[in-house]
C-alpha cells in the first residue's frame, strides 16, 4: 500500500498509499487525444492526477478496517515514504506489534517479530492480501506514476460521489509489469484526484473496486484521506484504508529505509 501507501496519498493509494510516491511525467502519444467531453486532453489529466498524488516524501499514522462478512480487524500502522522507491510501515496494534514491512525500488520485504524472522515477498506471494486485507503486495510495490505505466483514453464525463469526474480508460504499456492490465478510473475533475477505480483482468473480469469516501486537503494538496477497497472475488470482503495523520515533505533519515532498521 506503499502504493496502497502510495495511492492512497496513493499513498496508490490506488495507500496505488495506501502512499502510496514524486517529479513528473513521461506520457505516451497515444495519450494526446482531445477529450470527448472539455478542452482537457487525457495526457493533461494525467499529469495533473500524478503530480498532485506524487509526493517527495511524507509521514503517516493511518489504519485498516479490514471486513470479511461479519467479521471486522482493525489494524494500526505508522508509515513513512521518500518518492518512488523506498517506504517503511511499522504495525502498532497489540495482534500485530513489530510486524514491518520495507519497499527498496521493486523489492518487498516483511519481517516477523515473534519468529525474528526476514521474508522478502515474491513471485506467487505478491498477488496475495497484505496483512489479510484486500490491497494485495503488488498494490503495495506499484508506485511509478500511472502515465508511465498505462495508455490512458478520455471515456466521457460523469457525475460521481456529488462531483463532476472526466472517466478515462487506461490500458497497460507494453513490458510494464502492473497489478492490473485495464482499469477505469473517474478523475474528480477539479481536484484531480482519483474518486473510484474498476480494476481488470486482461480478459476483461472486474476483480476489484475502489472508491474514495472522503478527500482533505493539507499544504495545497489533496488526498484521499478514506478509500475502500472491495475484491469482486471474495464475496462480502472489503478493506478501508484511513489516513489519521499525514505530514508531506518532511525529513526521513536514510536508516529507516535499511534492513538492519527493519530487524530492530
Amino acid at each position: 500500500m506503499m502504493s496502497v501507501w502510495g495511492n492512497m496519498v496513493k499513498v496508490r493509494p490506488r495507500i496505488r498509499l495506501l502512499i502510496p510516491a514524486v517529479a513528473l511525467v513521461l506520457l505516451t502519444a497515444a495519450m494526446s487525444g482531445l477529450s470527448e467531453a472539455g478542452d482537457l486532453t487525457a495526457k493533461e489529466i494525467v499529469s495533473r492526477m500524478d503530480a498532485n498524488a506524487y509526493m517527495a516524501s511524507a509521514h503517516l499514522v493511518a489504519k485498516l478496517v479490514i471486513r470479511a462478512g461479519n467479521r471486522e480487524i482493525t489494524k494500526e500502522m505508522e508509515g513513512w515514504v521518500v518518492g518512488n522507491e523506498k517506504a517503511a510501515v511499522t504495525f502498532l496494534n497489540p495482534g500485530d506489534r513489530g510486524t514491518k514491512y520495507l519497499k527498496l525500488g521493486d523489492e518487498l520485504w516483511m519481517f516477523f517479530p515473534d519468529a525474528e524472522d526476514l521474508v522478502k515477498i515474491s513471485g506467487h506471494m505478491l498477488r496475495q492480501g497484505m496483512m489479510g486485507s484486500d490491497f494485495s503486495y503488488q498494490d503495495a510495490l506499484e508506485s511509478e506514476k500511472m502515465g508511465e505505466l498505462y495508455d490512458f483514453k478520455v471515456a466521457g464525463v460523469e457525475d460521481y460521489g456529488g462531483a463532476r469526474c472526466y472517466v478515462l480508460e487506461a490500458t497497460a504499456l507494453p513490458g510494464k509489469q502492473v497489478s492490473y492490465p485495464r482499469r477505469k478510473i473517474w478523475v474528480d475533475s477539479e481536484k484531480f484526484v482519483a474518486v473510484k477505480e474498476e480494476l481488470y483482468a486482461a480478459s476483461g473480469r472486474l476483480l476489484k473496486v475502489s472508491r474514495v469516501e472522503e478527500l482533505r486537503q493539507k499544504g495545497g494538496r489533496t488526498y484521499a484521506s478514506r478509500v475502500v477497497m472491495e475484491d469482486k472475488l471474495k464475496r462480502g470482503s472489503s478493506t478501508t484504508f484511513i489516513i489519521e495523520k499525514i505530514e508531506f515533505d518532511v525529513d526521513i533519515p536514510d536508516d529507516v529505509f535499511s534492513l538492519r532498521s527493519l530487524m530492530r
